[in-house]
């Protein structure tokens, strides 16, 4: 169970909210300007599942062209710990995908400056039927987008299933 009176709260443009033991639901696009080729793309999702399991849980991920989707949960710093108040750090997470792919995307096409915007959507995921519907969009995206027919047939999607 969330513990409620840990929220933290930060704000640039947009709201930031933490809470440790939570699942959230993360968008983040490119720079206008820019779009993620398919080798980009898989440099990305690499990214994003390096920590799978070690700081946090990505249960469904899509990485397209302009933008990619994240359901995942941090882990506690302390895996051994069942009653752990202290999670790995969301935004550090993020940044560590973020920076991590722009710069091996960027030394891959041999250019350097900004991929991603600096700022990304991240909301807390708050029942099973919340988790089910974010899942759905996530796994839909690119059939929606027209790339594929089915959400199995696109390589840049990843799902793991649920952990708890």
């Amino acid at each position: 169970m969330p513990l409620i009176n840990q929220v933290k709260r930060t704000y640039r443009n947009l709201p930031h909210w933490q809470q440790p033991g939570s699942t959230y639901f993360l968008t983040w696009r490119v720079i206008r300007g820019r779009e993620l080729e398919p080798d980009d793309r898989t440099i990305a999702l690499n990214a994003l599942r390096f920590w799978d399991d070690k700081k946090w849980f990505v249960y469904a991920a899509v990485i397209m062209p302009d933008h990619a989707h994240a359901l995942v949960r941090p882990l506690p710093l302390d895996s051994t710990d069942v009653a752990a108040s202290e999670f790995h750090n969301l935004s550090d997470l993020l940044h560590s995908v973020k920076r991590y792919s722009s710069y091996t995307i960027n030394l891959r096409r041999g250019v350097r400056g900004t991929l991603w915007q600096d700022e990304c959507y991240d909301h807390i995921i708050r029942s099973d039927r919340e988790f089910d519907e974010t899942w759905a969009y996530t796994l839909d995206n690119p059939v929606k987008a027209g790339f594929v027919e089915t959400p199995e047939l696109y390589p840049w999607l990843y799902q793991a299933g649920r952990a708890d």
